[in-house]
């Protein structure tokens, strides 16, 4: 299948999807409804519904599923590792930390987004700054174990101030916070969280066919005319700003940076610049699946990273069991 008619297909599941997402929900939608809202008509309620509540959401989620899937694509190539997610550089754990602190301190929703998205870059900053300190013979492998290192402790500070929390208000909306929703979106919530992910998403997109030849390791992109250390660096700021967006948005939502790029890589293969298309489609895609999953198989709204946990838990479990085959195949 040529790249164009397999974006086409992505493309074609991806409008589906949304206006699945769109029609199914406590006040479900016939697909009449929606064209005729959509073109100006419909009823009053059939329009409060989709474009105050329905839309954005399912806009939202395919935001950030994009966001995450072209981030864990990213990051996976330029670390040469298939297991490697966005919340590598420890970006989640330290956006998280900025939202926390933001409910713990009663600010209003954009401010706690605004806030976890500054932690999130910080974070990243910091890991960047001891890597660069610390030069050694393997800095990939130093930048790596710092995000781990200030990860954990972000999630330390997750810990504290859970325990300072009021246990009656702040407590439980931190940790449905941290748990993934998008329950609450609106479309200055989207907005807001549109232009660092566009912006973060362009250069990956643009250098796509550069950040390839990063899978060949330092030497060998040097031979081919590509400075690595720099473009390195450009994709990790990228793909580092759009999960900081994500995060700051819809909370903390595990696996789909990990599980999306191998869905996409079995389709595609591992040519970065064929596969990034395809993983922000299906990133897209799946996720608004699960969020449509998640408001609509239970009576109360299932958080997005327990289902998300649910699937990627035996889909990790998967992938070592391909351990002895190459992740490239």
């Amino acid at each position: 299948m040529s790249e164009r008619v397999l974006l086409l297909v992505l493309s074609a599941g991806l409008v589906a999807t949304l206006l699945t997402g769109i029609a199914i929900g406590p006040f479900n939608l016939s697909l009449g409804e929606i064209l005729a809202t959509l073109t100006g008509g419909g009823g009053e309620s059939a329009r409060v519904v989709l474009w105050n509540i329905r839309l954005p959401r399912v806009l939202a989620a395919a935001l950030v599923g994009a966001a995450l899937a072209g981030a864990g694509a990213a990051y996976q190539t330029i670390f040469r590792n298939p297991l490697v997610s966005p919340d590598i550089l420890g970006v989640s754990a330290g956006a998280g930390f900025g939202a926390v602190l933001g409910i713990l301190l009663g600010l209003p929703v954009l401010a706690i987004q605004l806030l976890g998205f500054v932690t999130g870059l910080a974070t990243v900053s910091v890991v960047l700054l001891i890597a660069l300190t610390l030069r050694g013979g393997g800095q990939v492998l130093v930048m790596v174990l710092a995000g781990v290192a200030v990860g954990s402790l972000a999630g330390a500070g997750i810990a504290l101030v859970k325990l300072l929390a009021d246990p009656d208000q702040q407590l439980p909306a931190i940790t449905f916070w941290l748990m993934g929703s998008l329950a609450g979106v609106k479309q200055a919530d989207l907005l807001t969280a549109l232009p660092p992910i566009v912006v973060g998403l362009a250069p990956l997109v643009a250098l796509r066919w550069r950040i390839g030849l990063l899978s060949l390791g330092d030497d060998e992109a040097r031979m081919l005319g590509v400075e690595a250390r720099r473009l390195r660096l450009i994709a990790i700021v990228g793909a580092t700003l759009v999960t900081a967006a994500a995060v700051a948005m819809a909370g903390v939502i595990g696996w789909i940076g990990l599980m999306v790029p191998h869905m996409a890589r079995l389709i595609t293969g591992p040519r970065f610049d064929r596969l990034l298309p395809a993983a922000l489609l299906l990133g897209a895609a799946f996720m608004v699946l699960v969020d449509t999953a998640a408001r609509s198989i239970a009576l109360i709204e299932v958080p997005l990273g327990i289902l998300t946990s649910v699937l990627g838990a035996p889909f990790f479990i998967w992938l070592l069991s391909r351990g002895r085959r190459s992740w490239a195949e």
